[in-house]
């Protein structure tokens, strides 16, 4: 399989500097250049996609039913498997104020956030996701739209990388992740739009060899994200 990943709309909260994990926001103004950019790059390397996955938060849901329209696919999949990270009480609060009163923020995957998730129960639960899609859809070219977190997450994992080390790169609203599959396994990673800071910071060189991992289990803390369903959605983008 080979999975193209990219991220939703930018939002006012994002260009507020502000958390929103499973919250919400309406896209900034302008919001449309980023996600056309987006669109002509995957048109412009004549890519044919099978499948739209995105997932459940309205942000990455509107991104995927604007690419399904703009690419001919009548349906958009979407999961709370591909969430952002829940980060519960911080929601709306300054990304500022949560790094000087949180020193565990974006800096400890394993520790969660008060009435919501760590980085690590985000990472497993999208990585087994994309993993179990690999493995029962091999022939197919997937188009995925979900979150800067679960970006990260699944690039640390696939390329065998300290996930505590790589909890702060930027990933651009321009981002084009394409990870190419065998089986579970992510075989090769490149970056097909404006280079995340994996790239810019040195952490990576592209094209990447991937490196045979494991596949965590979903933990059993993740209830939302349990006994998953895929629910199709398609809807309307204003703005």
């Amino acid at each position: 399989m080979r999975a193209i990943v990219t991220r939703h709309y930018k939002t006012l909260i994002n260009a507020a500097e502000e958390i929103l994990g499973w919250g919400d926001s309406p896209p900034q103004r302008g919001w449309k250049a980023d996600v056309v950019f987006v669109g002509s790059r995957l048109r412009k390397l004549g890519l044919n996609f099978d499948a739209i996955y995105s997932s459940d938060l309205e942000r990455a849901r509107q991104t995927a039913v604007f690419h399904a329209r703009r690419l001919g696919i009548d349906l958009v999949q979407d999961t709370p498997a591909l969430n952002e990270v829940n980060y519960g009480t911080f929601y709306k609060k300054k990304k500022k104020w949560v790094a000087a009163h949180c020193p565990q923020y974006k800096t400890d995957p394993d520790f969660i956030y008060p009435e919501g998730e760590s980085f690590r129960q985000m990472q497993a639960r999208s990585v087994h996701y994309l993993s179990q899609l690999a493995e029962e859809k091999p022939q197919q070219t997937i188009l995925v739209v979900a979150h800067a977190g679960v970006i990260r997450g699944l690039i640390s994992h696939f390329l065998g990388l300290n996930y505590a080390q790589h909890l702060k790169h930027k990933v651009s609203h321009r981002y084009i992740g394409d990870f190419q599959f065998e089986g579970k396994n992510c075989v090769r990673y490149d970056e097909l739009g404006k280079p995340s800071g994996f790239v810019t910071d040195a952490a990576i060189e592209i094209p990447f060899s991937c490196p045979v991992v494991s596949v965590p289990a979903i933990s059993a803390e993740l209830k939302p994200a349990s006994g998953l369903s895929i629910q199709p959605v398609i809807g309307t983008l204003g703005g």
